[in-house]
């Protein structure tokens, strides 16, 4: 298949998964819940787990968000679910060096989220990609402990104007 082909390919998944989301809506029963904001464009993500055994039994988010934030948000949740806590976050980790541009070992663990690799590209869209990971590593983290910058490339106000 051409580079072009497949580019459209990877466009159409985005597109698909922004206009008809996965796991969209809200529990009936949440056991964890977190909403987070991202002050650079707006988005906000209420997300929703239940965890049972250390699994995550069953996702869904809410909220509001460009394309790219909905994209991935979806494609996280199909990603997650049924993975321990800890295969959880090591997701998490690995998607948020993806779209800074690293190599990772095993994109394919994170099925269609891998298709947003290109955010690396684009640094004013990381926070966008990176909004609905963020919120599964901070509710799975009960302590709330975390090292953002572990998490997601935080760009200057300087670089987001000039994008």
């Amino acid at each position: 298949m051409g580079l072009s082909k497949l580019d459209t390919l990877y466009r159409q998944v985005i597109l698909d998964h922004s206009s008809n989301p996965h796991h969209h809506g809200t529990l009936d029963e949440k056991a964890t819940e977190i909403e987070l904001h991202n002050p650079t464009c707006g988005d906000v993500i209420n997300l929703q787990i239940d965890l049972k055994d250390d699994k995550i039994q069953d996702i869904a988010f809410s909220g509001s968000g460009c394309s790219i934030s909905t994209a991935s948000a979806s494609m996280m949740t199909d990603a997650v679910m049924g993975k321990t806590m800890e295969e959880a976050k090591e997701m998490v980790l690995e998607f948020s060096k993806m779209v800074q541009g690293e190599d990772i070992k095993n994109s394919d663990e994170l099925g269609d989220a891998a298709l947003l690799s290109g955010v690396a590209k684009f640094p004013a869209r990381i926070k966008c990609a990176t909004l609905a990971w963020k919120a599964l590593y901070q509710a799975l983290d009960q302590e709330g402990d975390i090292k953002e910058e572990t998490l997601v490339h935080y760009h200057k106000e300087e670089d987001h104007d000039r994008n």
